[in-house]
This record gives structure tokens, C-alpha cells and sequence, in this order.
């Protein structure tokens, strides 16, 4: 969801948003103040959850709308430069005013008891109830949002006022409305990843930090502008670094060399790394598949190469 988000505001606008993490981070702790509020009811109590997964990201994406009319719109005009100046110190401004309110400690924003029992058990394993509702939420996200692009009326306006403005223009629509929709649109993806994940993780205010690499990583690995891209990418690393997590061997025995034979010669300096368990390499693997994608197809696994 961050990185669908992500894709569809530099697709549209050709901003790379650097605060787009923070504004994930605002979704999770807009959730748990309304999930916290709803639940003190004791005539709503239980509902606050299923309240704040659509009020939140509602809230984020008018704050995104905000932030684009006020702020953005202003640096546009000066290049990619200062509009990557502008969304790295946001992130530091959202950073600093979380802090102020919800202090410098995690937040108890717990999933409700409906969504804490199996879902189903696999040969003694149990699949959780909220992993199914972060995959549906995850899926028909990218579903509308194909939809909504590619079969409507509206996104072939988005997409014609990023390629052709004036026409757009004199054709009656109000491009800079648009651009600014489309940049409330990509903070409330944002924000529906924070309130449906600020559950599950901890909700701190180093949650943007924790998860703004990531998302790049998975952006341009899938392709810059390509929504497809990013789900396909999203999918390879996580499942590459939970497969390397699960995993019980080492780096040496993963390529067929060990550090008993590799003593010998050039390889005895490698030993170390070598005789490392997999599981330790995890965080590292992202970096290292974006590297190989970077030497290999520069654009991305499903990006368009600039003519």
C-alpha cells in the first residue's frame, strides 16, 4: 500500500515524496486516537477499529491535500530540487509535532479480539485473521486503484493532466485540482497502510524511519511509475526476506561452499561472512536485489526505459 502510494504520486506528478513514510506513521497514530476515543464509548466499544480504518486514512489524505495546496504547489515551479527539499524537512516537521503529541514511547493500539484468533490451521500452524485482512485490504486497494485509473472517466483526466495540461485545461478542467487530488490520493493509501499496520507493529515515531527504505527499495525495484511493478516487487522481497528468515543454514552452505574449505587461500578472508546464518543477511537482501536490478535493467523488473 505505501509503495502503491508512493508510485502514484511521482507517476502522476513526477514528485518523489520523501516524507510519504511520515504521513504512513500519521495514519497509524490518527487510527489509534480513534479507535481510543471510540472505544471509551461503551455503546461503540469493539468498533473503534473498523471506524478508524476509514476515518484515518481520510484524514491523512485531506492533510496530504493541505500539504500539496499550501506547500508543494509553492516549490513546484523550482525544480525536483526543491520539491525534495520540501518533502525531506516535512518529514521532519511530521517527525517533531507526533513527538509533541503522542510522545517519544510507543502507542497501545491493539487489534481488536476478532481479528487476534486463526483464521485456519495448516499442519499445526496457524494463519492469523488480520494477515487475511491485511491481504484484502492490500488487494482491492490495487484493484480500485487499476480501476480507477484505466476504466474511468476520472483517471484518464489524472492521466492526461501530467502528459497534456493545457489541453486538460481547455477542456474545462482545473489541472492544479487535480495534481492536488492525486497527491491526497497517495497519502491516504498511506494512511489506510498505517492504520491497517500500526495494529499489527508497533506504532512509535520511528515507524517512518523503519519503513521508508523499504518502500523506496520496493518503487524502484518494481519500476518508477508502475503500480504493477511495485506489487510484484513487493511480493519478491517479502517473500525473499521471510524465506531467508525461515531458513536454518548458512551463507556458505546456501552457495555450496563452507568455511571449513574456504580457509584456503583468497576465500579464507570471506570466512566469516560466509559461515553467517541467512537469517542474519535478511534486512541486507532488498539492498542487495535492488543493486542487481539497478546493474541489470536500471528502469525496473516492469518499467517503461525513458526514449
Amino acid at each position: 500500500m505505501l509503495s502503491a502510494g508512493l508510485t502514484l504520486i511521482f507517476s502522476m506528478m513526477g514528485v518523489i515524496n520523501f516524507a510519504h513514510a511520515s504521513f504512513y506513521m500519521v495514519g497509524a497514530y490518527a487510527a489509534y486516537a480513534i479507535a481510543t476515543q471510540i472505544d471509551a464509548s461503551p455503546a461503540w466499544a469493539g468498533a473503534g477499529f473498523w471506524a478508524a480504518l476509514v476515518l484515518a486514512p481520510l484524514g491523512v489524505g485531506v492533510l496530504g491535500a493541505l500539504v500539496e495546496r499550501f506547500g508543494l504547489r509553492r516549490v513546484r515551479g523550482q525544480g525536483h530540487v526543491a520539491e525534495l527539499l520540501f518533502t525531506f524537512a516535512l518529514a521532519y516537521v511530521i517527525a517533531e509535532v507526533v513527538q509533541l503529541i503522542w510522545g517519544r514511547s510507543a502507542v497501545p493500539y491493539r487489534l481488536p479480539e476478532s481479528l487476534q484468533q486463526p483464521l485456519f490451521v495448516v499442519d499445526g500452524t496457524q494463519f492469523p485473521a488480520y494477515r487475511a485482512l491485511m491481504m484484502a485490504v492490500a488487494g482491492g486497494m490495487l484493484l480500485a486503484l487499476w480501476i480507477l485509473l484505466h476504466r474511468t472517466r476520472v483517471g484518464l483526466v489524472i492521466q492526461a493532466a501530467m502528459t497534456h495540461p493545457s489541453m486538460v485545461e481547455a477542456l474545462g478542467h482545473d489541472v492544479p485540482r487535480v495534481l492536488m487530488a492525486v497527491f491526497a490520493g497517495g497519502c491516504l493509501l498511506a494512511g489506510l497502510a498505517g492504520a491497517v499496520g500500526g495494529s499489527v507493529f508497533v506504532t512509535d515515531p520511528g515507524m517512518a524511519l523503519a519503513v521508508g527504505p523499504i518502500v523506496f527499495v520496493v518503487t524502484v525495484v518494481g519500476g518508477l511509475g508502475s503500480l504493477t511493478g511495485a506489487f510484484v516487487a513487493s511480493l519478491l522481497i517479502g517473500v525473499l526476506q521471510t524465506l531467508a528468515v525461515g531458513f536454518d543454514t548458512s551463507v556458505g552452505d546456501l552457495i555450496g561452499v563452507t568455511a571449513g574449505s574456504a580457509a584456503d587461500g583468497l576465500a579464507a578472508s570471506f570466512a566469516p561472512l560466509l559461515a553467517l546464518p541467512l537469517s542474519r543477511i535478511a534486512p541486507v537482501l532488498p539492498y542487495l536485489v535492488l543493486v542487481g536490478v539497478l546493474i541489470w535493467r536500471p528502469f525496473g523488473l516492469l518499467g517503461r526505459r525513458e526514449s
